[in-house]
């Protein structure tokens, strides 16, 4: 998984996986092992399920995550608000 989710990452293309209750349509912006010692996906969730209801930054924990599939779709930029680094994770894999 490490792989797709990386060239997701580089080449800003949205990923779709099925999580906690519904699909989920996500902007990708940093992959790595969180703080919490969980593989997790950062990302700017645009479309799909949602138990709060809202779209924006989400730290996803990619155990519940199933059915990932890299979409043909892309995006074109950082979204604002991302910043390198990102401090939610102990080890980063890549990032925008």
């Amino acid at each position: 998984m490490i792989t797709d989710i990386c060239t997701a990452i580089k080449n800003k293309q949205l990923l779709k996986f099925y999580y906690e209750g519904g699909n989920r349509t996500v902007e990708p912006h940093c992959y790595g092992i969180t703080t919490a010692g969980n593989e997790g996906l950062r990302g700017f969730q645009i479309d799909g399920y949602s138990s709060s209801g809202k779209m924006g930054w989400k730290m996803f924990d990619l155990s519940k995550a199933n059915d990932m599939v890299i979409l043909n779709e892309s995006f074109n930029n950082p979204r604002m608000g991302y910043r390198k680094g990102d401090k939610g994770m102990s080890s980063i894999y890549c990032e925008i």
